[in-house]
């Protein structure tokens, strides 16, 4: 059985290895209650209306640079909110009712 998230949780979708450990770690330690979902071939990372993740937390993680959004599109084929994307961040908001 698959476990639904909440309307308002928001986070992306990372293709399994090295890099999407290392930006797991990272946002485990920018963001509080972060849930972590194995599924097979991805994970499913899900933060109460906002996550976010610093590449420069990333790069301290794998130990090499990471470029936004680069090198994230290379292993986030999903997500879920509102994408903001800067050179130095990327952020999954809840997104607000019109």
């Amino acid at each position: 059985m698959s476990e639904r998230l909440a309307p308002s949780e928001v986070g992306p979708v990372l293709l399994c290895g090295r890099v999407a450990d290392a930006i797991v770690a990272a946002i485990r330690t920018e963001n509080a209650g972060v849930r972590v979902s194995h599924r097979g071939a991805y994970l499913r990372v899900a933060a109460a209306t906002r996550c976010q993740v610093h590449a420069d937390a990333i790069a301290a993680q794998l130990g090499e640079p990471f470029r936004i959004p680069q090198d994230l599109e290379r292993v986030m084929p999903s997500f879920r909110g509102r994408l903001v994307l800067t050179e130095t961040l990327a952020a999954w908001e809840a997104r607000t009712a019109p």
